[in-house]
């Protein structure tokens, strides 16, 4: 798999990710919350070899002080081989030069964990990490 960085508002990054964020069974993943994207945003995109089949995407939100992930896609049949591919790219990219903040589905969390995030808060069907040493913010 390789990873493209595209912006926001990249009209590639709408070609490659419209047919997922609009399916039904991904925005199901997601518990029906829409996906959003902006000009802070940098989306780390997964591709297979062929260059155009995305296998999946986290979208880094650039916000005052940390990066901040949320509502990434993994596919269930290879979840966790993806988010250790995602994972490490994020953390390879963002932070060297800023703290990374993740709210993550509540099974994923031990793939997070074993990466180096620590939990922050719990809901019942997310928790936001923090990577690296928890400073007891919940910003």
């Amino acid at each position: 798999m390789k990873i493209e960085i595209l912006g926001g508002t990249s009209p590639r990054l709408y070609k490659l990710v419209a047919p997922l964020v609009m399916n039904a069974a991904v925005l199901r993943q997601n518990n029906n919350y829409p996906y959003k994207t902006s000009s802070r945003h940098e989306w780390l995109v997964g591709l297979d070899d062929d260059g155009k089949t995305v296998r999946g995407f986290f979208p880094m939100e650039r916000r005052e002080g940390y990066y901040y992930l949320n509502n990434y896609y993994v596919p269930a049949d290879s979840e966790e081989e993806l988010l250790h591919i995602f994972i490490e790219e994020a953390i390879t990219l963002y932070a060297p030069i800023s703290p990374l903040v993740a709210v993550v589905h509540s099974h994923h969390v031990p793939v997070f964990q074993k990466k180096g995030f620590l939990p922050e808060r719990e809901w019942k069907l997310y928790v936001k990490m923090r990577y690296g040493k928890s400073d007891g913010k919940t910003s």
